[in-house]
């Protein structure tokens, strides 16, 4: 049953992905919604039985081989972790397979696009339930494949072509310290199994990195966090997340939700018996995660592409799961990837909604006032809004406070700056959050006459049809998404948190990292909480940022213009995303640039061209042509250079005894 889950999405891949042509759209989208639509009823059954039976499974399906007592295999691992990413991973990718349907309707690459993503959902439903490095490490690369696939969907565009070429290089950069990351592990282990790894913690811990002081587990944790960096996009490597936005919507919402940013989270979870040896780890990932968590959301005030708003929400809400993952509080973490699987799903298939509506404009600037016209796709974003910004007993409220008050509990360095940083994102969120809501669905009717141009208005579309609510494979997606995303944090904080679904997969030092304790001695039931919530400083930022995006967009629209102007460098430098593009570009970049041509002329032409290569050809050349002119053809010649080898020969042989010969 359990291997039904990753291949039945496999096989509608490649039914869709290899006869797609010959089936037709409509059988290509039923048979890959069939596999994941499988995949997640199974998942919810394994989810049950976890649960509520304690069920386990961890084995091994298929031996590939044994090198030197190392095996490489592929094999299952289910527990409370494994069974909530399964069902989180397979409900949002049906949620997006249904959407689907109505935004890709007419797109010449139908049927590609439904087994890329079936393709996708099976990468990430063996990278969740696999128990060992190797097959982490392959649903790992796979998953960054795919969405490369995804994101160039639209490969005539330019733009998307340089999108995911940079989401593939960025994302080398951090597996590139994942696998040295293992590797580590693997050296001084002994095995690729997650169990018989873990088991070795305390042999690990006392062993220093060869040739320094530090900790070996320090230098392996926090090379397989720079692989998380890299697909959870963190600082510095998050510069890949933005871009990806150039692919079609519903992927926007499969990669940002439930997904690729999503397996650094959990990978950090699953390997918690090993961070839980460094403090010093532990440090690098909060402080990391604080960063990104404050200054990616300070970039989503100044967007106006109503998908690189949501994605840079997303970088935030990241950075919040890192920083739960910081200071022990790996629950937590998963806790709220799980709520923001659900929200941002919403958020992100209702942009796309409003886009169609809008003929595929994307920029706020030229929306407002849709309210009217799509009452579902205004309702469902007013609940993703809320869930976001951490009402009380919305999802993402459980979540999000408990974030807060875990990196408040916490003794780590780092922990001052990382609850200054999550504080002060409540803000920040809930100002970029209905700043883009009441742009969207308030105020004035812009879309009649764009202040804005853009390319599809050139076509003929634009103000000359009121925009009209999307189909229902469209809307039901969102109704769907915007139930948990009311609900799931209410019904679900006790036993994830407190309970013991996740008591064998996640380990937690509580007298080093008393995080998760004081939590549990705090909560006193999720209504409890609620009703705290209105008493405390997280709540009233929140309100004051819903309370600022509303005076400065709706009631005074020309405030935030003169803001702009009034601090222009900071515009200029929140507009630029830091310049980090282009130090990128022009640093690093430019710096492997010189790199790579010094090695090619200087190493390869110079070197091994110029010396090795041309100088022996030319020195046997030269040799050749100086014995090429005793080889006359004539036998007299060749009859004295005989005699005089000979000679040579006897007088080398005898030269030891000519000074005696002399004297006598």
């Amino acid at each position: 049953m359990l291997l039904a889950v990753p291949l039945a999405p496999l096989a509608g891949a490649i039914v869709a992905g290899f006869f797609g042509q010959l089936i037709g759209r409509r059988a290509a989208h039923r048979v890959t919604i069939l596999g994941v639509a499988i995949a997640f009823v199974i998942s919810a059954m394994v989810l049950k039985s976890v649960a509520l039976d304690g069920a386990r499974f961890d084995g091994t399906v298929y031996e590939w081989m044994v090198v030197g007592g190392l095996k490489m295999e592929v094999g299952f691992l289910v527990d409370g972790l494994t069974a909530t990413m399964m069902a989180v991973v397979s409900f949002v990718s049906l949620m997006v397979h249904v959407y689907t349907i109505g935004y890709m309707e007419d797109d010449p690459g139908y049927q590609r696009f439904f087994a890329y993503i079936a393709l996708f959902t099976f990468s990430m439903l063996m990278l969740v339930m696999s128990n060992n490095f190797l097959q982490l490490f392959f649903g790992w690369e796979a998953v960054g494949l795919v969405s490369y696939l995804l994101i160039g969907f639209w490969y005539t565009r330019p733009t998307a072509i340089v999108a995911n070429l940079k989401a593939f290089i960025v994302n080398r950069v951090g597996d590139f310290g994942f696998i040295l990351g293992i590797g580590l592990i693997v050296t001084y282990a002994g095995s690729l199994n997650y169990a018989e790894v873990f088991a070795k913690g305390g042999e690990l811990a006392a062993l220093t990195f060869p040739g320094t002081d530090w900790l070996l587990l320090s230098v392996a944790c926090i090379c397989l966090f720079i692989g998380a960096m890299g697909k959870s996009a963190q600082f510095p490597l998050h510069v890949w997340l933005p871009d990806s936005m150039e692919g079609p919507t519903p992927i926007s919402a499969l990669i940002h939700a439930a997904t690729m940013v999503t397996a650094g989270i959990f990978m950090v979870a699953r390997m918690s018996p090993l961070f839980e040896l460094s403090d010093a780890a532990l440090s690098f990932v909060l402080v990391v995660g604080a960063i990104t968590a404050l200054f990616m959301g300070f970039l989503g005030i100044v967007q106006n592409d109503i998908k690189r708003v949501v994605a840079y929400s997303t970088l935030s809400q990241l950075g919040y799961m890192t920083v739960a993952l910081g200071v022990s509080a790996y629950s937590v973490a998963i806790f709220h990837l799980m709520t923001h699987a659900f929200f941002k799903a919403l958020l992100f298939l209702a942009a796309g909604s409003v886009i169609i509506a809008l003929h595929h404009d994307q920029d706020i600037r030229n929306m407002g006032g849709l309210r009217k016209y799509m009452p579902i796709t205004w309702i469902t974003s007013l609940v993703g809004s809320l869930a976001l910004i951490g009402t009380p007993l919305f999802s993402g409220f459980y979540s999000k406070d408990s974030i807060i008050e875990a990196v408040h509990a916490s003794n780590l360095p780092g922990a001052g700056f990382a609850t200054f940083a999550v504080v002060a994102g409540v803000f920040v969120t809930a100002f970029y959050s209905f700043r883009m809501y009441f742009l969207v669905f308030h105020g004035n009717e812009r879309f009649r006459h764009p202040p804005v141009p853009n390319e599809h208005h050139a076509h003929g579309h634009g103000g000359h049809h009121d925009p009209h609510e999307t189909p229902w494979v469209v809307t039901l997606p969102l109704v769907l998404l915007a139930i948990p995303s009311v609900v799931i944090g209410f019904m679900t904080i006790g036993p994830v948190l407190f309970g013991t679904l996740f008591a064998d997969a996640i380990f937690v030092d509580a007298a080093r990292h008393p995080a998760m304790a004081e939590l549990a001695e705090a909560f006193h039931g999720a209504g409890a909480m609620a009703l705290h919530a209105v008493t405390t400083l997280p709540f009233w930022l929140a309100v004051l940022g819903v309370a600022s995006a509303w005076w400065m967009y709706l009631k005074q629209p020309a405030l935030p213009a003169a803001i702009q102007k009034r601090f222009g460098f900071i515009y200029r430098l929140l507009d630029n995303k830091y310049y980090m593009d282009w130090i990128n570009e022009h640093v690093f970049a430019a710096g492997a640039r010189l790199l790579g041509t010094g090695l090619w002329k200087g190493g390869d032409a110079g070197l091994i061209d110029g010396v090795l290569i041309d100088g022996s050809s030319r020195m046997v050349g030269g040799l050749a042509g100086i014995v090429r002119l005793v080889q006359t053809g004539y036998l007299y010649w060749y009859a004295l250079a005989m005699i005089l080898g000979v000679v040579g020969l006897m007088t080398w042989q005898l030269w030891p005894y000519l000074p005696s010969l002399w004297a006598h």
